[in-house]
């Protein structure tokens, strides 16, 4: 099975690369959740504790992104084609669902605190500031990081890192916010509804983060891994070895982190030799894998249509 062009994803230092981000990232989510749940005990805010569900979901994911690198870095060139991309997909579902299960916890502690309100205790605000201001620092660089890794390998993985980067960058400067104007606004009987409000917008970004990972997955998990531009590519190249197959029997697509594997099932003329109808596969092939970066291309002779397909 030949390599598509422009995927670079097996390469041991691009693995590499996204291996030492997700672990750098792990390390600075558990680094700064262990005292933010610190935090949340001492002051009390709701909006910390939603923050602090959120980080426990993404250091959920960032678990998932890096056993799937280790289990690629193991593993054979093939082993792991089709279903290392696969449980790729899978565990970003799984995230999805648990971030989901986390919104409705956050959801409800935050209607009681607006119904039973309390006023947040000052010396949480001691530690949960500047660990606010830290986090903001260090997920921005890490969103910027992963992002720049994403562009020059795409693959799920990354896609997800950086997204998450970004989701929780903005989410840390609605934690500093809140608590910066919990604090300055304590004289006012109202501030203590601040908090409680604030955290329904760490729900907003877990709901959109939550609904991308479970939506961006489902596609690759059930097969219907061509977008139409791609589907045209094929067509056109079909249409231009028209006169030298007789049938056309359908497509098979399946994503697998950044390639694509594409089956096409085609009947020919049983008066042709082997050896014709190959070099006509052969060419058909490699005009398809130069045209669709990433993908990998298997032209298979047949007289029948196959399984399932993408006609």
């Amino acid at each position: 099975m030949s390599e598509g062009a422009g995927d670079i994803s097996t390469t041991p230092g691009a693995t590499a690369s996204k291996e030492k981000t997700v672990v750098l990232s792990l390390l600075c989510d558990i680094g700064l959740w262990l005292p933010e749940i610190a935090a949340v005990v001492l002051s009390g805010s709701v909006t910390l504790f939603a923050d602090v569900m959120k980080d426990g979901n993404e250091i959920l994911a960032t678990v998932f992104a890096l056993a799937i690198l280790l289990k690629m870095k193991k593993g054979g060139e093939f082993k792991y084609d089709y279903g290392m991309g696969k449980f790729e997909t899978f565990t970003r579902s799984a995230t999805g669902v648990v971030m989901l299960v986390s919104i409705i916890i956050i959801f409800f502690a935050a209607f009681h605190r607006i119904f039973v309100p309390e006023p947040l205790q000052t010396a949480g605000a001691y530690l949960a500031i500047p660990l606010m201001v830290i986090s903001a620092i260090i997920d921005t660089y890490l969103w910027k990081k992963n992002y720049r890794i994403s562009l020059s390998d795409p693959s799920p993985i990354m896609e997800a890192q950086w997204r998450l980067r970004r989701t929780k960058s903005f989410a840390d400067i609605a934690v500093l916010l809140s608590l910066v104007l919990s604090f300055a606004l304590i004289g006012y009987s109202w501030s203590t509804y601040i908090d409680p409000v604030i955290s329904f917008v760490i729900i907003g970004f877990l709901l959109i983060a939550g609904f991308r990972e479970i939506s961006s997955s489902l596609p690759d998990l059930f097969d219907k891994t061509l977008e139409e531009e791609l589907q045209i590519v094929i067509l056109h190249e079909l249409s231009a070895f028209f006169t030298e197959y007789e049938g056309f029997y359908g497509v098979r697509s399946r994503r697998s982190g950044s390639k694509i594997y594409i089956d096409i099932f085609l009947g020919f003329d049983p008066g042709l030799r082997m050896g014709e109808v190959q070099a006509t596969c052969d060419r058909l092939r490699a005009a398809l894998e130069q045209k669709i970066s990433g993908s990998v291309v298997s032209i298979v002779p047949t007289s029948e249509p196959a399984g399932p397909a993408h006609r």
